[in-house]
């Protein structure tokens, strides 16, 4: 008997929600993915090489800036500090989402190699109303990842052909689908100042120092303005 409540969980609702909640992401990840493929390839990768890139690393922001540095031979050190600092915030997007999900611990460190911003977004946004499942955040990560490893081979096999994303303004297609998500969250005190505070913070870090600096700063900023900005009894 399906007749419960529409917020009582099972396994079908929860993949279903992932797959339909997902659905404007990747096709928003599109232009991206084929937009790094087509930028390796020029580098001189091969499709194998970005496939296997893709599905083994994993982050858009990461790949992008390995790719922007890359020299043969490439600088290793120089690139895994980047990493580290671009994907840094991976280590609050996960102390974010632990006490919100409804897995083992097995489950939880296989799920968040798949963790995204706009998996992250999603969680926290359907965490709002109920526990997000694994069988939502594989439905939902599952298809990022593969529609991402897919997308980005694709744009490497075609290279040139594609043009250049700019040009119509694809490359800002993620930033705006994640903005959005964001403005989902509600709009308490503390989440404004918090958005705020990161934000300004990340932009004028990028204007004056540059990229992946802005990213450590931003979320250092943006958790410093939560605390401050929280009521007093929820900081102690």
């Amino acid at each position: 008997m399906d007749q419960a409540s529409p917020f009582v969980s099972t396994p079908r609702r929860d993949i279903q929600a992932g797959l339909r909640d997902i659905a404007p992401v990747a096709v928003a990840a599109l232009p991206i993915g084929l937009l790094f493929g087509a930028i390796a390839a020029a580098k001189g990768m091969s499709p194998l090489e970005v496939t296997l890139m893709s599905a083994l690393v994993f982050a858009g922001g990461a790949q992008f800036a390995a790719i922007e540095t890359w020299i043969s031979p490439a600088p290793i050190l120089t690139l895994a500090f980047a990493t580290l600092l671009i994907n840094a915030r991976h280590v609050l997007m996960g102390a974010s989402l632990t006490p919100k999900v409804r897995m083992s611990r097995v489950q939880t460190v296989l799920a968040y190699f798949f963790l995204t911003d706009e998996a992250w977004a999603l969680s926290e946004r359907r965490a709002l109303e109920r526990p997000v499942t694994g069988a939502y955040w594989f439905a939902m990560a599952v298809v990022l990842w593969a529609n991402w490893t897919l997308s980005s081979t694709i744009g490497a096999i075609l290279g040139s052909f594609l043009g250049d994303p700019e040009r119509i303004g694809a490359d800002f297609a993620f930033t705006a689908l994640f903005i959005g998500l964001v403005a989902g969250f509600g709009k308490s005190r503390v989440t404004l100042v918090t958005v705020a505070v990161s934000a300004g913070v990340a932009a004028l870090v990028h204007y004056f120092i540059g990229a992946p600096w802005h990213v450590a700063s931003g979320a250092l900023a943006g958790i410093a303005a939560a605390y401050l900005a929280a009521p007093e009894e929820a900081r102690s």
